[in-house]
Order: C-alpha cells, then structure tokens, then sequence
C-alpha cells in the first residue's frame, strides 16, 4: 500500500528545491543576449566570446531540464488528487515503492520503462 501522505510530502519539498533552482537560473540570466556582448569589450578574443555563449546555453539547458521535473512533479501531485498516483500508465499495475522512493514522479513501472526504452 502506498503512503500517500509520504509522496505528497516528497514531491512539495522536490517541487520546492526545484522552484528554488528555476529561480536562481531566471536570476542569473535576466539579462539578455546584447546586454552580454555589450558588457565585453571589442577587443576581447573570440574564444571569450565562445565561453560566454557556451555558459549560457548550460545555463538554459539547466532551466529547462529543471521545468520539465517542475511540470512532472506538479502532474504527480495532480495524479495524487485524482487517486491515480502509483499507478503505471501504460499497464495500468501498482508501481514498485523501491521505484517511486527513487523517482516519486514516474508515471511508469520499471519494466514499461525499459520496454519504451528499448523502442
């Protein structure tokens, strides 16, 4: 039987920790693009310029990786309202508890995941 309460608890702090995240990204990059090159002076070497560009889309990818456990996180607790939580979506069986201590945002049990992974 699965502990609603405990997961609810997991996914609130999870979405917290993840929010908190998001936030300090936005912070860091609210300035924009030609706000940067404007901030580096013109005889600054191309290589600079790179190492700029290649930090900001780490930075980017960071945030979206972030936003897409941010979104999963708030359809498990959505799942968790409709008393679907726990439940794998492409066989319909009781996810393993071992699996949702993990990743208490899956939708899937263990073996459709490997299954959708395998292709």
């Amino acid at each position: 039987m699965i502990d609603i309460d405990h997961f609810k608890q997991r996914l609130l702090d999870e979405r917290a920790r993840v929010q908190e995240a998001l936030d300090y990204l936005h912070e860091e990059n609210s300035g924009a693009i030609e706000d940067e090159r404007e901030e580096i002076p013109s005889d600054n070497h191309p290589a600079d310029l790179a190492t700029s560009t290649v930090d900001r889309e780490i930075d980017y990818t960071l945030e979206e990786n972030e936003e897409r456990v941010l979104a999963a996180i708030d359809a498990a607790l959505k799942r968790i309202e409709d008393s679907t939580f726990g439940t794998c979506r492409s066989c319909h069986q009781e996810i393993a508890i071992e699996r949702l201590e993990a990743l208490p945002y899956t939708t899937q049990c263990i073996d459709c995941k490997r299954k959708e992974e395998r292709g």
